[in-house]
C-alpha cells in the first residue's frame, strides 16, 4: 500500500489519496482498481495528466492521460435486502492490464476488520482522533506487508523424511523490498528515506 486516507468516502478524500500516491511512485504509470464510485476516473485524470506533444501546431498543448495509466472498476449489484447478484468489472479507463478486481484490496480490508478493535460493533475500543485512527491502520498495515508471514507466498525448500520445509515470507519478501521479516522493533529502529 503507497498512500492511505481516511474519512468518509468523497472526492476531497480521494484526491488526497491519490495525489500521495503520485508523488510517492514519482508520476510511474499504475493499474488501479476500484469499487464503482463514479469519481475515480475524474481524480485520475486530473492527476496523471500531461501535455501532449507538439506535431506542428500552435497553441496550447492538449492535456492527455498515458495510456499506461488503467483504472478498472469492479461493481457488485445487489437486490433490495442486500443480497449479491452479479458482478460487473469494467474498463473505466485506459487498457485492460490482466486479471481485474478488487480481492486484494477486500482481503486487505476483512484482516483489518480482524485485527483492529476500532472496527467492530459493540466495541470499547474507540478511535476518536484522526491520529489515533491512522496509526492504528499504519501499525496494522505494517504487521500485514511486512511482520507476518503469509501462507500462500511461503516457498517450498525441501523435503526431510518425509516432511516439508518452506520458506516463509511476507508480501515485503514477495516483492523484494526486504529479505526478511521485520520485527515492531525493525520497524521502529531502521531509518527509511521520505518523500518530500
Amino acid at each position: 500500500m503507497v498512500a492511505s486516507a481516511t474519512g468518509p468516502l468523497g472526492e476531497n478524500l480521494m484526491t488526497r489519496a491519490v495525489s500521495r500516491t503520485v508523488l510517492r511512485t514519482h508520476r510511474r504509470p499504475l493499474c488501479w482498481f476500484s469499487d464503482g464510485w463514479h469519481g475515480y476516473a475524474a481524480i485520475l485524470h486530473r492527476a496523471y495528466r500531461q501535455p501532449q506533444s507538439r506535431q506542428g501546431k500552435t497553441g496550447r498543448r492538449k492535456l492527455v492521460v498515458p495510456d499506461t495509466v488503467s483504472l478498472t472498476q469492479t461493481v457488485k449489484h445487489r437486490d433490495e435486502h442486500g443480497r449479491l447478484l452479479s458482478v460487473a468489472i469494467r474498463m473505466a479507463m485506459g487498457a485492460s492490464q490482466g486479471p481485474a478486481g478488487t480481492v486484494h484490496v477486500e482481503r486487505l480490508h476483512g484482516a483489518l476488520r480482524d485485527w483492529l478493535n476500532a472496527l467492530t460493533r459493540k466495541t470499547h475500543a474507540f478511535a476518536k482522533r484522526d491520529a489515533t485512527w491512522d496509526a492504528l491502520v499504519g501499525l496494522q498495515i505494517f504487521d500485514h506487508n511486512f511482520h507476518r508471514a503469509h501462507y500462500a507466498l511461503r516457498l517450498p525448500l525441501q523435503i526431510v523424511d518425509g516432511v516439508h520445509r518452506y520458506h516463509h515470507r511476507s508480501p515485503a519478501m514477495a516483492l523484494g523490498v526486504t529479505d526478511h521479516l521485520w520485527s515492531f522493533q525493525d520497524l521502529l529502529t531502521t531509518r527509511l528515506p521520505i518523500t518530500s
